[in-house]
């Protein structure tokens, strides 16, 4: 199910924008096939599979692809593939006999996705580094913050998420629908920061026509202006206001009951700091919920699949007894279906390869060999 249905994907296991990528690929319906090592890596972080929510809908198989028989079956499942996903250190795949130049030859309408922080060349390329080093290199981590305080990660969405995993993913099918046409794949070169960079575009627009400054917090869309921001209520949660547009902002003025100001002074924030303490957030989500003041609620992890248009839109899944997001975008024609849970270490490994054409005594001779490791408990 899902528009993807038919495409193949193998996926080398790696952590952040890589696996985000092929879950949304499998999301939508591609067969995704993720090489696991046969022992996990020590990463530092101790939770059950089934929190592993990037991992979902799709097979897992534990591969030593330093073991030839495990190589060669990586190349035979490539062979069949339409596209490829690593994200490992620039060089790493060449060293396993596994890059592009190789991989290829044997299959050449195949779509090389490669995703990296600093990308696969420049003086950065092959440093250590994680999204808030990268997003500080664009612009985007000294322009998220409050007047007078420091730069504020924005957790790990602009980069790794944002910056990454879309846009690796929207590489790869722009590749794969230009291999369609000509017959040929080619390496996508996914770097954090050439799209935590490409999220910036319209910032670095209104800073060219001077209409946003370097200073943080001094601009309309990073709290600078009172009309476009969150203000505590009498209970200590939070609503966001946005009237960015002016019959918006009258109709908010009018809603709330202060006389409209068309400024935004220090003194205006004062006023709807003060007025917004005086009710509880869903004594506000009643009165303005809804309407067109462009307003919502702040809402928790906890408390967001349980808002009501969350809930009419189904956003939010239960599944394995974890609450998650739902698949997205929507399909009017091919609806993906639901995703699956996620698998323990090498679980996968005998359906998916013959759901990939390996033939059952080849698999079993890979099993005995060691070139493939048995599945690991599922915690």
């Amino acid at each position: 199910m899902g528009p993807l249905a038919g495409v193949r994907i193998v996926e080398f296991a790696g952590i952040g924008p890589g696996p985000m990528a092929a879950m949304l690929f499998a999301d939508l319906g591609a067969s995704v096939i993720r090489l696991d090592r046969k022992q996990p890596s020590d990463l530092g972080i101790d939770k059950p599979v089934r929190f592993d929510l990037t991992l979902r809908s799709r097979s897992s198989v534990s591969v030593d692809l330093k073991h030839p028989e495990g190589l060669a079956l990586a190349f035979d499942l490539l062979a069949s593939a339409d596209a490829l996903i690593e994200g490992f250190r620039p060089g790493t795949m060449e060293r396993l006999g596994l890059g592009p130049e190789l991989v290829l030859q044997k299959n050449p309408r195949l779509v090389y996705g490669r995703i990296t922080g600093w990308g696969q060349t420049g003086p950065l390329a092959k440093a250590a580094g994680h999204d808030l080093n990268y997003i500080a290199l664009t612009g985007a981590l000294a322009a998220i913050g409050r007047d007078g305080t420091k730069p504020t990660p924005p957790l790990n969405l602009v980069g790794d998420y944002g910056g990454g995993a879309l846009y690796l993913a929207f590489g790869i099918v722009c590749a794969m629908i230009e291999a369609r046409r000509s017959g040929a794949g080619q390496v996508v070169d996914a770097a954090m920061i050439d799209g935590a960079a490409s999220l910036m575009t319209a910032m670095y627009g209104l800073h060219g026509a001077g209409m946003h400054t370097l200073e943080r917090g001094k601009n309309r869309l990073d709290s600078g202006s009172p009309t476009y921001d969150v203000y505590e209520c009498a209970d200590g949660k939070y609503i966001s206001i946005a009237p960015i547009e002016l019959k918006f902002r009258k109709l908010l003025f009018e809603r709330i009951g202060l006389p409209y100001a068309a400024d935004d002074s220090g003194e205006l924030r004062g006023k709807l700091e003060e007025l917004f303490r005086m009710r509880t957030r869903d004594e506000w989500c009643g009165l303005l919920e809804g309407s067109d003041v462009c307003f919502a609620p702040v809402l928790t992890m906890a408390e967001a699949p349980m808002h009501p248009h969350n809930a009419a839109r189904g956003s939010f899944i239960e599944m394995d007894g974890v609450v998650q997001p739902a698949p997205a975008p929507r399909f009017s024609r091919t609806p993906a279906g639901p995703p699956t849970p996620a698998q323990s270490l090498g679980e996968g490994t005998r359906p998916a390869l013959a759901d990939w054409g390996v033939a059952a005594p080849r698999i079993e001779a890979l099993f005995a060999c060691g070139a493939i490791g048995e599945p690991q408990a599922k915690t």
